[in-house]
């Protein structure tokens, strides 16, 4: 079995590598677990405003992704959508949103299949999936949907969407940094990971990363509640 590890996923050998996790019976076993956890949680979540809520899904979407790689991780989402929208409906059902979902665990894919884990690669990968998919592909789909089925216009751009996904990203992405430091042990113990070392070490300019990005996100906060609102 291969432990190579990649800096950078543009590499020949590292997309044959991904490729070959369909061959193994434990990593697909794995990644229909990963998949059964990420529909399970899909029923939790933490209302903070209007249409706007916290979810959990993406712990288990960046934890699959690190062990079986993008492209493994690309359809594991598309069955995780389908089954997510099968037991716990939301909605209307609306097929190209499948394509957010594939999209966000072949971004966890690539910034933490077969390399070194380290808080700032976490916080990547996060940032990616904020940015690619809640923030562009999402509201792309949303205006193809409602062009089709109200034929009416939709905002590519809210506030409340963009306040909420920079306000949230920084505690997500320090909960993902716990949650797979505490699991990153584990996985290389069982030769699911090979990040060269049992810890994600977390350095200074990290936290002051992090930091800067907590108080910017409780700035816009604070203007959405006290500025924003009131004006509505």
């Amino acid at each position: 079995m291969s432990v190579q590890t990649f800096q950078t996923p543009f590499s020949r050998e590292y997309w044959r590598l991904a490729c070959l996790e369909f061959t193994k019976p434990r990593i697909l076993m794995i990644a229909a677990l990963i998949t059964a956890l990420r529909v399970a949680v899909k029923v939790f979540s933490i209302p903070v405003l209007p249409m706007v809520n916290i979810t959990f899904g993406f712990f288990f979407n960046a934890l699959g992704a690190m062990i079986y790689g993008p492209v493994v991780g690309f359809f594991a989402g598309a069955v995780s959508d389908t089954l997510g929208c099968l037991i716990h409906p939301v909605g209307p059902y609306f097929f190209p949103f499948i394509f957010s979902e594939m999209l966000s665990s072949f971004l966890f894919g690539i910034f933490l299949y077969r390399t070194k884990i380290t808080p700032m690669r976490v916080v990547w990968s996060r940032f990616a999936v904020t940015v690619l998919c809640n923030l562009t592909l999402d509201p792309l789909i949303m205006l193809w949907y409602n062009s089709l089925m109200y034929g009416k216009p939709y905002k590519l751009f809210t506030v409340p969407r963009l306040v909420k996904n920079i306000a949230l990203f920084p505690a997500q992405a320090v909960l993902l940094i716990l949650f797979l430091g505490a699991l990153l042990p584990v996985t290389n113990r069982f030769n699911l990971t090979y990040s060269g070392g049992d810890k994600i070490q977390m350095q200074k300019k990290h936290i002051v990363t992090i930091v800067v990005l907590t108080l910017i996100s409780a700035l816009l906060v604070v203007l959405y509640n006290f500025v924003y609102l009131p004006n509505q």
